[in-house]
Formats: structure tokens, sequence, C-alpha cells
């Protein structure tokens, strides 16, 4: 199975970031998992208390899944996925803030996602960076533009409604189908085609 970093910051969409790391896990790929400084806080909003730290976030999935999940912590530069001789089928920044897709693309490594991520770049490995912001400012724009001109594939979450979601969750799993398909990773949601 593959291997994937995994990086949470701040922005709005925790959800969409824990069910994406659950269905790395499930589906038996390893995830290197790093939360931002500002994250916790995210999710004490958007999921409550029981998941509101790091570690709390890394035991809220089950177990087998666990197992298949390791957690760095943010300062951590001595991490594997600090270097560039860590092998890995990609990186994905889910949410992904303003402020930090602004320091990668000025290539400002500063904390373990940042590194992650300019890693990622310098070597070639698939980068995802979902961003989470609306409206997008020309500064937002031009750092998107910047970014997939040096090979990252900017996805903002947005959902489908031609397959007619019934639930919220419906909704998040499809829009989670679109970024994993950018590793080649199908979860066999409807399709337009």
């Amino acid at each position: 199975m593959a291997r994937y970093v995994v990086g949470i910051s701040g922005a709005s969409g925790m959800r969409l970031a824990h069910l994406a790391v659950s269905e790395l896990a499930r589906l038996g790929h390893t995830v290197e998992l790093v939360l931002s400084r500002h994250a916790p806080s995210t999710i004490l909003q958007e999921m409550g208390e029981e998941y509101a730290s790091p570690t709390k976030f890394h035991e809220s999935f089950k177990p087998e899944y666990r197992a298949r999940i390791k957690l760095h912590q943010i300062y951590d530069f001595t991490s594997s996925i600090a270097s560039g001789s860590c092998q890995h089928d990609g990186c994905l920044i889910i949410p992904c803030s303003m402020s930090t897709l602004a320091a990668i693309a000025i290539g400002l490594a500063d904390n373990l996602i940042r590194r992650a991520a300019d890693v990622a770049l310098k070597e070639r490995r698939k980068l995802v960076i979902v961003p989470r912001e609306a409206p997008f400012s020309e500064i937002h724009l031009e750092n998107m533009l910047k970014l997939a001109r040096m090979g990252a594939c900017i996805i903002p979450p947005q959902p489908a409604w031609y397959m007619n979601p019934k639930t919220i969750e419906e909704m998040e799993y499809f829009m989670l189908s679109r970024i994993l398909d950018q590793f080649g990773i199908d979860l066999g949601v409807k399709r337009w085609c």
C-alpha cells in the first residue's frame, strides 16, 4: 500500500480532513499526519472537545486505522517527512489556510506541514492543496497559480449537485473522492460519466 503525508492547517473543513485520513487508513495506506498549531481550535469549533488536540484527533480513529496513522509534531524537523530522502506517494494539505498556502508558495518551510509541502515540490512528488477561503483575493489566486505552475494540484472542496446528495455526508464523501482522485484512489462514488 501507499504512504501519504497529510497536513491539517487551521482553516475550516476539519470533518473533511478527518474523513480523508480515515479513508486513506481504511484502504490500507499509511498516513503521516501533522496538525498545525491552530488546527485544534478549529477542530474544537467544528467537531467538539473530544477531537480538539493532535493526540485526541489521532485517538478518534478506529484502532485498526490508528495503527496506520503516525502523528508528527508540528515543529519536529527531525521527523522523517521533513527530509527529501523520505519516500512517500504524495502530500495532501486539507484544509489549507491562506497563510499556509502563501508560505508554501514562497518556500517558507517554518513548520512541518510547510516543510513537507516544500519537500513534495522539490522532489517532484504529488502535492494536493485543498484551499479554504471565500472569496479568493488576487493574492490568494496568485499564490495558487504560482503553486499550480510548480506542479501542485489546487482543488477547493466543491460539492456536485448532479449526484443529488441527500446528506452533508454524501456531499463530503463526493468532495473527498475528487480530492483522492488526484492520487489515483477511487472511492467508487457516482460520476458524471
